[in-house]
């Protein structure tokens, strides 16, 4: 990577990998599964907003395997393999819905649910066939929507909400800054 990040949006970033990790232990408290709930996609989302494509596309990429290795959740192998690169597409797409192409806030998160879950789904393939898994690509896709409709409501309920509020909070803080 060529370009420098500025140190609030290494910050951010930080922060949002840390929700990814500590907001599904909160979830799996309270009785929500994870793929029910998908509470690891939220922070992912937002930075998706919030970030650029490359550091968006890092966080969704790391945050299962990182929540894989302290916490057991996502299961490594294959289920935080899967979720690195669903959500890493989620986070790039959404980053380059909203910069590059400048959709408003609920068609971008439509297309990211589109594309992270294509890239699921191809993922499956691509370990059924090098690694034997034992997953159908097509109903590992169809059970991860009709399991996780509670979840997508919630994202599309409280994603565009929490944009608005850190969006607005950003904005308030320059402006008091200056």
């Amino acid at each position: 990577m060529n370009k420098k990040f500025a140190t609030k949006e290494l910050v951010l970033g930080g922060l949002l990998l840390a929700s990814g990790i500590i907001i599904p232990m909160i979830f799996h408290m309270f009785g929500m599964t994870g793929p029910i709930a998908l509470p690891m996609h939220i922070p992912v989302l937002i930075g998706g907003f919030l970030l650029s494509p490359q550091l968006a596309l890092a966080l969704g990429i790391i945050t299962p395997l990182i929540s894989g290795l302290l916490t057991g959740m996502p299961v490594m192998f294959p289920m935080a393999v899967i979720m690195a690169f669903e959500l890493g597409t989620y986070g790039l797409t959404a980053s380059l819905s909203a910069r590059k192409f400048n959709l408003s806030i609920i068609p971008s998160l439509i297309t990211s649910m589109i594309a992270g879950r294509i890239a699921a789904g191809l993922t499956v393939a691509v370990l059924v066939q090098l690694f034997g898994v034992k997953m159908n690509p097509l109903l590992y896709v169809k059970g991860a929507i009709i399991s996780g409709i509670p979840g997508i409501i919630i994202q599309l309920v409280f994603i565009p909400a929490l944009i608005y509020a850190i969006r607005g909070y950003f904005k308030n803080t320059v402006k008091e800054s200056k």
